[in-house]
């Protein structure tokens, strides 16, 4: 089937979501009239936002190649992560969570997911529903919804980090996503309490991934931080050079010392 270009208006947010062609031989959700997410569904292991990219290299660094994992995802936009880790890991058990009731229905009869995928959707608040999940342990956990020093701050801070890192497997991952404005604050203020969370559990600090420019210059944009067993490799600096290579470039990896 031929996805075909849709507009919906969701309930929660009050926003309207559209799906459109766009110019990169794919397809973008656009929410609010701001483009949110880009899927491939010739090639879901292609990437389009830097960030999501930097996510998935870190994915891609901490597991065996193909090997299946179980990922939860903190706000679903078009999928495009838990596309790629089914291209990429077959098998693999994914959760999405999504406050817009509408949005994953939207999404998923526009955009079909690979073959053989197996998605658990939950409707509700992010925390809410990870709480209902206590005693679950996940493989990795994406936290991608948009925050801010006035926005979803329930959804940022030294204890929710916390209550993200008690649901990783021994060896898994965190990965967060930070939009933030030129002077990146907020950034200062989140990797300073997901630090604090990861010293809390024995865990060995917080990686920082993203554009070096952006970095260097303090610039706004995407921030990618990562924490858990996953990276308390024994030798940071090839992790690291790893990931640097991995692009995309120009990239910054900073390790938990740096």
């Amino acid at each position: 089937m031929t996805p075909v270009a849709s507009t919906l208006h969701l309930g929660e947010s009050g926003e309207q979501a559209r799906i459109l062609p766009d110019e990169h031989d794919g397809w973008v959700l656009e929410i609010g009239g701001a483009i949110q997410s880009h899927v491939d569904l010739a090639d879901p292991t292609r990437i389009r936002y830097e960030y999501l990219r930097r996510m998935a290299n870190v994915l891609d660094a901490c597991r065996r190649a193909g090997q299946p994992i179980s990922v939860l995802h903190l706000g679903a936009g078009a999928l495009t992560l838990p596309r790629y880790v089914q291209s990429r890991r077959p098998g693999s058990a994914q959760t999405v969570v999504d406050l817009d009731r509408e949005l994953p229905s939207f999404v998923l009869s526009a955009l079909p997911l690979p073959e053989g995928t197996d998605l658990t959707v939950l409707i509700g608040d992010a925390r809410e529903e990870l709480e209902k999940l206590a005693g679950q342990r996940f493989d990795a956990v994406v936290l991608d919804i948009y925050t801010g020093m006035d926005a979803a701050r329930h959804l940022t801070g030294r204890d929710f980090y916390a209550e993200l890192l008690q649901a990783l497997t021994e060896d898994g991952a965190l990965l967060v996503n930070i939009g933030d404005d030129a002077g990146l604050q907020f950034l200062g203020q989140q990797a300073r309490a997901l630090e604090s969370a990861c010293a809390a559990a024995g865990l060995s600090g917080t990686w920082t991934l993203a554009d070096s420019t952006l970095l260097e210059q303090a610039q706004a944009g995407n921030i990618v931080l990562a924490a858990g067993g996953a990276l308390a490799v024994p030798d940071p600096e090839a992790l690291r050079s790893a990931l640097l290579a991995a692009g995309p470039h120009p990239a910054a990896v900073l390790d938990p010392a740096q």
